[in-house]
């Protein structure tokens, strides 16, 4: 069988970061009917880096639309992300003197979550979603969505409706992208001459360093670094000016692009990252070796306590019907028979279960009423959010349990 190809630069890749094995969508959430007739379908879960270009990726099994086109996660439901596009509302309207003719343009918009701030502060705004269900919740609140995937024939279209954006924004969409090159050349048609866009992402080094493999599923196409994300976006005639470290989904960037003749002057910052990156060897294939090994070890540990929560009678739920909690989940081979339940604020996910795992989702109020042994909370990103909401089950003596990487007790 012949080495996939670097979906950046066209080359072989040849090296493993981890195989995951097969594993079904880890937003792909089914009723009780559906798991009894067996339509949790699983996809291999392989996640490859190129020694040419270092751009970590999984193999593209499943397309985009099978998975964008419905989709189960609403950003509205997390207090701390709201909190963050508030901030980067205010930040971004007065660093770049935005006013009531700027156009503000986010891609994949989710439920209207970050523009609706935008639109309060008196700024026009567009959506881009392809979800059509979470673009109907954001069109609900009065913000204007398009439903369409991001690339250059809908920056095009965009334009000629809409006029080019002063702003633009790609919270958390850069990772979701099969055909990176033609959803950046979207950016560079549709931004001002002197516009702003900002890319927030993960950051692949906390993946390496932190273990966060759950951060893997089929949706996350790449995983990436300020090294390849210049590459990218000078390839389509856009440049890095600055870039933030921030502490959300576990250490992201956010990095600043604009045209190459912008006057825009670059930060101190983005050496200074391209320096730590260095130092951190990301620019060195044998820095994503034994990356395997440091999962497997995540994994044993997790079956172990479940094991013996089981063995000592004690009953263990979870909370954060998140990705990357399903993908934890089912690579450990965790099932309902290991999880009495897990809880989710998401009306959405509400009443079904898990994918794989299939272990049903709740309400809160559901959770707390069902009094656990121990609370193992998947999304370890917004743990402080979640142990302050179930701060009944810290007073009826439930024990909080994290896996970052290791189990921990929070």
């Amino acid at each position: 069988m012949t080495d996939p190809i670097c979906r950046l630069c066209t080359m072989p890749l040849r090296h493993s970061l981890v195989d995951l094995g097969a594993t079904p969508l880890a937003n792909a959430f089914v009723t009780p009917e559906q798991a009894a007739e067996g339509v949790d379908r699983a996809y291999p879960l392989h996640a490859r880096v190129c020694e040419h270009c270092l751009l970590v990726q999984v193999d593209p099994v499943v397309p985009a639309d099978h998975i964008f086109s419905e989709y189960a996660y609403f950003s509205s439901f997390s207090s701390s992300w709201i909190a963050h596009a508030r901030r980067y509302t205010a930040a971004m309207t007065s660093r770049f003197a935005l006013d009531p003719e700027s156009l503000v343009v986010e891609v994949a918009s989710n439920d209207g979550y970050l523009l609706r701030h935008f639109q309060t502060a008196g700024l026009r705004v567009l959506g881009v979603e392809p979800a059509a269900n979470v673009a109907a919740a954001a069109r609900a609140i009065g913000v204007p969505t398009e439903i369409a995937f991001f690339g250059r024939d809908t920056a095009r279209a965009l334009v000629a409706r809409h006029g080019q954006a002063d702003q633009m924004v790609a919270n958390n969409v850069l990772a979701h992208v099969p055909d990176l090159f033609d959803f950046a050349a979207g950016f560079a048609i549709m931004l001002r001459p002197q516009g702003v866009a900002t890319f927030e992402f993960p950051h692949v080094l906390n993946l390496l360093e932190r273990v966060q493999f759950d951060t893997i599923y089929h949706e996350h196409y790449a995983y990436l670094s300020l090294l390849v994300v210049e590459r990218l976006l000078l390839s389509v005639g856009l440049r890095v000016f600055d870039v933030e470290q921030l502490a959300t989904h576990g250490g992201s960037l956010r990095v600043y692009a604009c045209h190459l003749d912008a006057r825009h002057p670059q930060t101190q910052a983005v050496q200074a990252l391209r320096q730590r990156e260095t130092d951190a060897e990301l620019d060195r294939i044998e820095r994503y070796h034994g990356f395997s090994r440091k999962v497997a070890a995540v994994l044993e540990e997790l079956r172990a306590f479940a094991a013996t929560c089981h063995d000592q009678g004690r009953r263990l739920a979870a909370y954060g019907a998140a990705a990357k909690g399903n993908t934890l989940l089912n690579c450990a081979g965790l099932c309902a028979e290991d999880l009495v339940c897990v809880a989710d604020r998401n009306p959405a996910k509400q009443g079904k279960l898990l994918p794989g795992s299939h272990v049903p989702v709740v309400t809160p109020e559901a959770l707390i009423a069902a009094r656990p042994d121990d609370l193992l909370i998947l999304p370890w990103n917004i743990a402080p959010e979640i142990i302050r909401e179930m701060q009944p089950l810290r007073a009826q003596g439930t024990r909080f349990w994290a896996m970052t990487p290791m189990l921990h007790a929070l």
